[in-house]
């Protein structure tokens, strides 16, 4: 808790939201990120939008099939000899969270389910893999599952801005800026004798990713990283 209040007063910026994070409650004696989260964080009426084809589902859309809320998580298209093309959907029941496979005929229709796109603040995640959001507009705190930002959990940092859908209160997804700024921590040396420089070399970035940089990088530099393929795009601007 002393760690906390210490790293509030660092930065007064904070301190208008203290009263969430320090005030009494119940809390975990094991987890580094102190919480205090309102069970209904985020409230919206959902649209069931039109029906679409099987052709037309994507993953990340949400979909409804005999009475089941489902988000797409993967979709395979197939075609088995003169029979009709079918698809092969991995969904996630979004009330019990379990995984199931289901077919569907490229010309079936489901109902899509339109969810809610929200933009939130990271504050901290705990030894748990919870992630601490904040409402920058209401100061509501929303806890979620690490592993709704995928591989991209890593790339979270202190007061970053991230966009998490929702359906009925419940996160589906979460994403963090497509360009996210990363110092890196090591660097493949210059290699002596070698007449010409290699174009790019190895280097790793204080989230742990491995990813090709410039000859000229070394590390301590910040490098901005592109995070849909953790690609580099460029060196940081000082």
């Amino acid at each position: 808790m002393q760690a906390v209040a210490a790293k509030l007063t660092r930065r007064p910026h904070l301190l208008a939201r203290a009263w969430l994070t320090l005030s009494p409650s119940p809390l975990s004696t094991t987890n580094t990120c102190l919480t205090r989260t309102s069970p209904h964080p985020w409230s919206a009426t959902q649209r069931r939008g039109a029906r679409i084809q099987g052709a037309d589902v994507r993953p990340g859309n949400v979909i409804q099939k005999k009475d089941r809320i489902y988000q797409v998580i993967k979709v395979d298209h197939s075609h088995e000899g003169r029979g009709k093309a079918n698809i092969k959907l991995e969904l996630r029941d979004v009330d019990s969270g379990n995984k199931t496979s289901q077919r569907l005929g490229t010309g079936e229709t489901v109902d899509r389910v339109f969810v809610v796109s929200k933009s939130y603040v990271y504050m901290c995640t705990d030894r748990d893999g919870k992630v601490l959001l904040m409402d920058p507009e209401t100061l509501d705190q929303l806890e979620v599952n690490e592993d709704v930002f995928g591989k991209n959990a890593k790339y979270l940092q202190e007061e970053m801005k991230v966009r998490v859908e929702l359906f009925n209160g419940t996160p589906l997804s979460a994403s963090v800026p497509k360009h996210v700024t990363c110092t890196v921590k090591e660097a493949q040396p210059h290699m002596k004798g070698i007449a010409a420089t290699p174009k790019d070399k190895i280097a790793v970035i204080e989230n742990g990713f491995t990813i090709k940089v410039p000859a000229h990088i070394i590390s301590g530099d910040s490098v901005v990283i592109d995070t849909e393929d953790d690609s580099y795009v460029r060196r940081a601007k000082v």
